[in-house]
């Protein structure tokens, strides 16, 4: 079983203005049986809060995949990607790639995600857009190399 957490990264919802639709998407496509949900939180667009929780899955609760919605853009507020990057000890450039290559045949403005994936000790980390269809699409990408990835993190072979 692969034990995962969700992050909201959202002012917004952070204060309670607006429902977390995108970190309930995610918790909707995780196939029951293979993934086991640890722990999902809500923090507001900040660095060191992101960056407080995403150790604390990693480090505290053991989670294997940490999957974080929002944050990601071009925005003032928009600094999932600089947090992740701040905990991580490799990037793992192709998640990323892949959701923005794939979401530009949809709309030319998945361009504009800055989301970035790595790891942290034993634990991958992957950040994904914050519209509820944006964060489908890039889990629908995705979600079948998950699996893969967990047994490599863990020692397995290619």
């Amino acid at each position: 079983m692969i034990k995962v957490a969700v992050l909201t990264v959202s002012d917004s919802c952070s204060q309670g203005k607006r429902e977390d639709l995108s970190g309930q998407v995610i918790l909707d496509m995780l196939p029951k049986g293979k993934f086991e949900v640890c722990g999902k939180n809500v923090v507001a667009d900040d660095v060191k809060a992101i960056a407080e929780q995403l150790t604390y899955f990693s480090d505290k609760a053991g989670v294997d995949i940490i999957l974080t919605t929002g944050g990601t853009g071009l925005g003032p507020r928009d600094v999932t990607p600089e947090a992740t990057q701040s905990v991580c000890q490799k990037m793992v450039p192709g998640f990323c790639e892949i959701m923005r290559s794939e979401g530009f045949k949809k709309t030319p403005n998945a361009v504009l995600s800055r989301a970035v994936a790595g790891v942290r000790n034993n634990t991958l980390i992957i950040n994904m857009p914050g519209s509820p269809r944006s964060v489908k699409e890039s889990l629908e990408i995705i979600l079948g190399i998950l699996p893969h990835a967990f047994e490599m993190l863990k020692g397995a072979g290619h």
